[in-house]
């Protein structure tokens, strides 16, 4: 795997955490100005493009059914999600108070492990699961269904028929009567993942940037997201946050960083950035409490709380990969490892 690649994970996982946290500390301390420095929502995008760029780098040229696809996704992604989402439940049941944008109702809940869009019950103008930031699973989990039915096609069709399909489901959710799946699976935030498999299809032909201007496409990338998101709004994300996130994916993936170090913990948190975007939520929502809890103020200054935000969700995040991923046996090889 890319090294790159595992620290655009990271950072994305830690830009969406920082979001969150900044959000958060809107609720703990009203008096601070917590929109001058709201940023970090674009991870997101980030993560899409990331995620259709992987899935054909993983794909491509290896015989692989829509059964053995859709097997290795849902290791990778139900069982941390489903503990997440049950545990969110009984929490909202138990004790409500303690969450503030779930409450506990049935068909929301079976929805969300299902991965289908529903409206929170708790704010039924947004369209989330019990777990909020799983609203982009529910994405991921429809892309690697259209992904996976498309595999049996040959590469040269597989792209253009990707494009067709949501191509059509775009369409048709405008055309159809307004409905929750329609204003969901209607968003063209959908077309980030086609051009992460694009970018995918580019890198296996080596159709690479020259390493000069890969790191100024990254930068501008990073340049454009920090001000797009200041000036655009979520509706616009598809170009808006998406064409910088291009710009990101593809100049990262065209630098050569083997001939660079290897930063070691940034390559971790590579590693960790599912279970840390998942249970973020959780450390972020105890802060809030504990702040309620320890004596006036202490939680309460913006650079104390968002620098705690952003180690204990990492920390947190890497204690729940080391308990859920499987260990590999080591096998004695008979070269060296590379």
């Amino acid at each position: 795997m890319l090294v790159q690649l595992q620290y655009l994970r990271a950072v994305a996982a830690l830009m969406v955490v920082y979001f969150h946290a900044i959000l958060q500390l809107a609720k703990v301390n009203p008096a601070v100005d917590a929109t001058a420095f709201l940023y970090g929502e674009t991870g997101v995008d980030i993560f899409f493009v990331l995620s259709g760029f992987v899935m054909w780098l993983t794909t491509s040229g290896r015989a692989m059914s829509p059964i053995d696809f859709a097997r290795r996704r849902i290791r990778r992604i139900v069982p941390l999600y489903w503990l997440a989402t049950l545990f969110s439940a009984v929490v909202a049941l138990v004790a409500p108070s303690l969450l503030k944008s779930t409450v506990f109702d049935l068909p929301h809940l079976i929805a969300s492990l299902l991965f289908l869009p529903w409206a929170n019950a708790a704010d039924s103008t947004t369209i989330t699961p019990v777990v909020v930031p799983g609203w982009t699973l529910n994405y991921e989990m429809f892309f690697y269904f259209v992904f996976a039915l498309l595999l049996p096609l040959s590469e040269t069709r597989r792209i253009p028929a990707m494009f067709a399909v949501f191509a059509v489901i775009l369409i048709a959710c405008r055309l159809l009567p307004e409905t929750t799946a329609t204003r969901f699976y209607g968003e063209p935030i959908m077309l980030e993942f086609l051009a992460g498999v694009v970018l995918g299809r580019l890198y296996g032909q080596k159709v690479l940037l020259p390493n000069r201007w890969a790191w100024v496409a990254m930068a501008t990338g990073f340049g454009f997201l920090f001000v797009n998101e200041a000036l655009m709004q979520p509706e616009s994300r598809f170009y808006a946050w998406g064409i910088p996130a291009i710009f990101i994916v593809y100049g990262a993936v065209s630098i050569d960083f083997s001939r660079l170090p290897v930063i070691g913990w940034l390559n971790y948190l590579g590693d960790c950035s599912y279970s840390i975007y998942i249970t973020h939520a959780f450390t972020l929502a105890f802060l809030r409490v504990a702040s309620d809890r320890l004596p006036i103020g202490v939680l309460q200054q913006p650079l104390l709380f968002v620098i705690l935000s952003l180690v204990l969700s990492s920390i947190g995040g890497a204690v729940i990969h080391e308990i859920t991923t499987p260990r590999r046996k080591v096998a004695v090889a008979s070269r060296p490892p590379v």
